[in-house]
Formats: C-alpha cells, structure tokens, sequence
C-alpha cells in the first residue's frame, strides 16, 4: 500500500510522611521519565524521545564508560556524544524525521551494555500518535534500591493522575455538542446538524477509494472522511489524526472525532468525522487562520489531507 505525496510496576515498598510529602511534590515533574530495565527482561531496547536543539541527559546508577558508548549513523542529525560521568547528553541538531531511530550503545562501568532506540517526539499510544519529549532518563538497573523504588512510585502516581485527567476528558467529551455532530455525521445523519455541504472531492489513491465532504457551520466546521479499502493484501488501520495550522504538533488544535471502526478489511468501508469549534481557529492574537487536518494510517503514514477554511465558520 503505498501513501499519498504529502513498565504496571509492582510497588514494595512503604515510604514514610516525608517522603510521601515529597512524593506529592515531585509526581507533576513532567521532564523525569524512569526506565526500570529489569521490568522487561525480553524487552532489550527503549525509545528515548528527542527534539532538535534540545538537550536530553539520560542519568544512570553508576559511571559511563565513554569510549564504548557509542551511536550509530548520528554524523549529521546529532551533536558529538557527550558523556559526563554517570550521564549522556544528547542533542540534535535538528528535528529527526518521524520514521527516524538512531541507534544508541551505552556501556556501564562495570561493562554492562543498554541498547537504546533514539527517536523524534511521537509515541504510538492510546490507539494514535502522541508528542512525548524526554528531557531527563533516569536508567535504573537495580529495580530494588531506593532510588529505583522512589523513582516507580513517582511514575505510578504520575500514571495516576494522568488517567484521572483522560477520564475527566472522556466524560466531557461524551457530553459535547461537537462529539455529538461528529457521531451524527458518521452515522449519515448530517441533516440533524446544523452544517451544510461546501464541496467535495475525491483524492486518488491506488489502494483506497477516499471521499472527503468538507462542512460549514455557524462558528464551526466540520469534515467526513469515507474510505474504502481496494488494497487486498490486508486490512488498513487508523492511526491518528491532527488539527494544526502548519503541520507540526506545536500548533495542535482541539476537535472532536467518531469513527465508525478504527480498522478496514478489504471490501470494507469506514468513515471519520471531525468537528472543529472557532475557538481552535483562533491564534494567539485572536485572528482566524486556516486549519489543516491530517489522518494517518497505521504505519504512521499520512493517508489524507483537508484543509479547513475559516471561511467554513457560518456567523
């Protein structure tokens, strides 16, 4: 099929009030990310995630031995490895591509080896792509030491919280007026919304038949993807899809998404529809732009492109 061109950790131990209160204090640092090696014995290599200009320090128990830590095709990507007793600094010189993974040895004292994965700032996760940066990487070989303890504790209730927050974001949703459109939309029900046709149009693909309905609407608008799968070597799978203004997840935008099924045998037909509020067509200085949303396919490769007018925003 071809594109079109454009660690459950197991917690034993019992920390007291003090360290409780710091426990509190430091679970909302969003820049630590702990890697517990022995949690994944089968599981040799981690993703550490990257972004250009920007320094990543991965932290380790004991000191790096610098003359056998190395990375593999960096030449151009990547400053010089540095290495600072039990640390190794990492910095891109730009941005790496999405598909992109440098391969990283780093070798302890004691002449332990970790293989590492070096990678641009998206993770698959929650069935679509997500933005993670790694600022700092605590390595812990020792998964019972105290360092290596406090450090799941803080990762667990990080973990907490942050499903604490996606419920509250999926109980929301589910009460919204533009997740109603949107399922209304994918159930070919437009005539109980508020939105009228704009145009539509049919990108070519050799591998899916794809129709794309474009809506406006009063301040908002709103789009139906229908894909059919012509590509008979396997089931397509829906991957994620992004509202920005420029194509990069710095200027993501929210909106509301139903689809009818998240993967497509062949012969089969689904539909995506999406929902977009003038409040996302907002910039910072309260002008209206332009949005281009974008739907990848499961091997994060962009499968459609639409472009959002702010002109489809009906006062």
């Amino acid at each position: 099929m071809r594109t079109l061109p454009f660690f459950g950790y197991g917690l034993i131990a019992v920390f007291v009030a003090a360290s409780a209160a710091q426990a509190s204090e430091e679970r909302d640092n969003p820049t630590v990310r702990p890697i517990m090696l022995s949690e994944h014995p089968n599981d040799g290599t981690h993703s550490i995630y990257v972004k250009g200009q920007v320094v990543t320090i991965l932290r380790f128990e004991q000191l790096v031995d610098a003359v056998k830590t190395k990375m593999i095709g960096w030449e151009g990507r990547l400053e010089p490895l540095a290495v600072v007793r039990n640390k190794v600094l990492l910095e891109p010189i730009y941005d790496l591509n999405r598909d992109e993974g440098i391969p990283l040895v780093v070798t302890l004292a004691d002449g332990t080896e970790i293989p590492f994965l070096v990678k641009p700032p998206w993770s698959k996760r929650d069935g679509g792509w997500a933005p993670i940066l790694d600022q700092q990487v605590d390595v812990f070989k020792d998964r019972e030491s105290h360092a290596s303890m406090h450090a799941a504790l803080m990762d667990a209730l990080k973990k907490n919280d942050t499903l604490t927050e996606e419920n509250e974001r999926y109980r929301k949703e589910e009460n919204s007026v533009d997740h109603a459109y949107a399922t209304l939309l994918v159930n070919g029900q437009r005539k109980k919304t508020p939105f009228r046709r704009r145009f539509v149009y049919r990108p070519k693909n050799e591998d899916m038949d794809m129709i794309v309905e474009v809506f406006e609407g009063p301040g908002k608008a709103a789009a139906l993807v229908t894909l059919k799968n012509t590509d008979y070597g396997g089931p397509w799978e829906f991957d994620g899809a992004y509202l920005t203004r420029d194509f990069t997840h710095y200027t993501a935008r929210p909106f509301a998404l139903r689809m009818d099924r998240a993967t497509i045998v062949p012969g089969q037909t689904g539909r995506i529809a999406v929902v977009a509020d003038k409040s996302a067509f907002l910039t910072d200085d309260g002008q209206l732009t332009d949005l281009a949303l974008q739907v990848f396919r499961g091997d994060g490769l962009l499968q459609v492109f639409v472009k959002l007018e702010r002109t489809l925003l009906q006062k």
